[in-house]
């Protein structure tokens, strides 16, 4: 056998664990029978391992075995080889497990301070050994991670299907199309736009506005960038209004519902914003919408295919569950 040769070959596993087995036993039978493999074999084991590595590692006589100087010092190779090879192979063993490991969750800044609460709960109530990760992104941002693989799963806003659209086209279980290529998304619930006022304007408290008012309100919306900015422009377009000149915005919600509480004009809160961010400004007054009311599409979105699609789905059915008791309207598994 050329050096070369055996440079190329490696030793196996089976010829590692007869030669680790005799460094630890000094004995051919008792080492068979500690590895279940017949005397003969493990023989033969050892001794294609030296022939592999072109080192004699063991010295047979008549009475003992010895390990050679080579075998004294690769013993302890060996050793580390397997117990190394055990150790992954207990780790894969534990990554099968549903609902184990590293668990990297996109959140729209729209959606987290309202529900992330009841995410949080239920990950830790139900699956114990997730290692929950949660980033906090603007949309465009979250579906470029989900694409690399620095996200695993999204929790963000969609627009809800049109009322005259289909069954399967309308989203109700998985599926329904997000736009972006590669992406599955599994629905949670649908909720109502809610409109904001200061206390003393005339529309505060009305529970069944047309939507055509949104054609003369003075209008606030968040920054370019968020999602909810693009529902809320696509709302007034459908109110028959041709833009909104937004000269002021907010980066998030709370100051949004801040400037409407400082007379500045009005704004839309979803459903699940409101309670938290008017609580805070103090005085606001709300109106809904007469039905259909304008409303979002919150859903869970993964990469089509992926590994883990069974547990999301699980996921998506508990969040279903818990969410029930929001100001919601619950998308229904369609599986």
């Amino acid at each position: 056998m050329t050096v070369g040769n055996r440079r190329r070959r490696q030793p196996s596993l089976a010829q590692l664990r007869a030669f680790s087995a005799v460094a630890e036993h000094l004995h051919f039978r008792d080492a068979a029978a500690a590895i279940g493999m017949s005397q003969p074999a493990l023989s033969g084991a050892v001794s294609a391992l030296e022939e592999t590595l072109g080192v004699t590692l063991v010295e047979r006589t008549t009475r003992k075995v010895l390990l050679s100087p080579a075998g004294e010092r690769l013993s302890v190779r060996a050793k580390a080889v397997l117990e190394d090879v055990g150790a992954l192979i207990e780790e894969a063993e534990a990554l099968r497990a549903p609902f184990t490991g590293v668990f990297r969750l996109g959140v729209i800044p729209t959606v987290a301070p309202y529900l992330l609460p009841t995410v949080l709960r239920q990950v830790r109530v139900r699956y114990p050994h997730l290692d929950l990760q949660v980033h906090e992104e603007q949309t465009a941002s979250l579906l470029e991670g989900l694409a690399v693989g620095r996200l695993d799963l999204l929790l963000l806003a969609v627009s809800p299907p049109a009322a005259s659209a289909s069954p399967a086209a309308s989203g109700s279980g998985r599926g329904y199309s997000y736009g972006a290529q590669g992406v599955t998304e599994m629905p949670l619930f649908d909720e109502d736009f809610v409109l904001v006022t200061p206390p003393d304007h005339p529309l505060g408290g009305r529970v069944r506005l047309p939507r055509a008012v949104l054609r003369e309100l003075n209008l606030l919306l968040l920054d370019e960038g968020h999602c909810l900015r693009d529902q809320a422009l696509d709302i007034c377009r459908e109110a028959g209004r041709a833009g909104v000149a937004a000269t002021t915005t907010a980066a998030g919600l709370s100051t949004l519902v801040q400037l409407v509480a400082g007379g500045l004009g009005v704004t839309l809160l979803p459903r699940t914003a409101v309670e938290v961010e008017t609580s805070r400004a103090g005085r606001l007054r709300t109106a809904c919408f007469t039905d259909p009311a304008p409303s979002r599409r919150i859903a869970l979105a993964m990469r089509t295919g992926a590994a883990r699609a069974a547990e999301y789905e699980e996921l998506a059915a508990a969040l279903r569950e818990a969410m029930a008791d929001l100001p919601v309207r619950i998308v229904p598994d369609a599986a």
